[in-house]
């Protein structure tokens, strides 16, 4: 879908619930609410499905692999998963504006978002790389307005899609290098997995991503290796 020029950027327009999928959105976002004060965090993670199937609290029964590569990296430390499945920026906007940090006091707040801002459905239309990476700004300004102390981790959109040619793949690099520029601007870690999730002739296996974007365990190892030496000494 080509993109008028006076579009307005549905990346930055805070928005609930755009897509069905395997869980209940609301339910989360409610689970979120009632436990974050209790767990009282030291690290949030916030995403979509690939942060969502990860593991952690809340609970979720869409966990990938074996936990293995969350335990390595994330056991000494109290965790909050606010990874949604199927969330745009937009949606991460929606629920940093209705509480889902509030309160909080994290030493890191590691933010992977912005690939399915690149999918086209009836319920939203697909972004371009401007406009995610106008998408990730607006929620960096919230996560700094709402925990000012916390250590900002952005990640990388990860690769997508099998062969290295593709325009999804074409998209992505053109997202991460504006999401590097932000990262540099405001001092915040910038981590780029995605040579580590490739092969050596820049496909994508089945064996890292069985649908050419959800990691496995042998994926998450390599995201956990990347976050370690960011987190607190312990």
């Amino acid at each position: 879908m080509t993109k008028p020029s006076d579009a307005v950027n549905t990346a930055v327009i805070p928005v609930s619930k755009l897509e069905e999928d395997s869980y209940d959105w609301w339910e989360r976002h409610e689970q979120v609410l009632r436990i974050q004060k209790e767990l009282d965090p030291e690290v949030v993670l916030i995403g979509d499905s690939i942060t969502h199937f990860w593991g952690g609290e809340p609970w979720s029964d869409n966990v990938h692999g074996e936990r293995i590569a969350w335990n390595s990296v994330f056991a000494p430390y109290r965790v909050l998963n606010m990874g949604f499945g199927w969330d745009r920026t937009q949606n991460v906007l929606w629920r940093l504006d209705h509480g889902q940090l509030d309160g909080l006091k994290p030493e890191v707040v590691v933010i992977l978002i912005g690939t399915n801002n690149t999918s086209e459905t009836e319920n939203a239309r697909a972004n371009d790389a401007d406009e995610i990476a106008e998408g990730l700004r607006a929620i960096c300004d919230r996560v700094e307005a709402k925990v000012p102390n916390a250590r900002i981790v952005v990640m990388a959109v990860f690769p997508r899609e099998k062969e290295p040619d593709h325009p999804r793949r074409v998209l992505i690099r053109e997202i991460n290098e504006r999401y590097a520029k932000l990262a540099e601007e405001r001092g915040y870690a910038f981590v780029d997995i995605g040579p580590r999730l490739l092969e050596p002739d820049g496909t994508l296996s089945s064996e890292t991503a069985p649908d050419y974007c959800h990691l496995t365990e042998r994926g998450y190892r390599h995201w956990a290796e990347a976050l370690r030496p960011l987190l607190p000494a312990r």
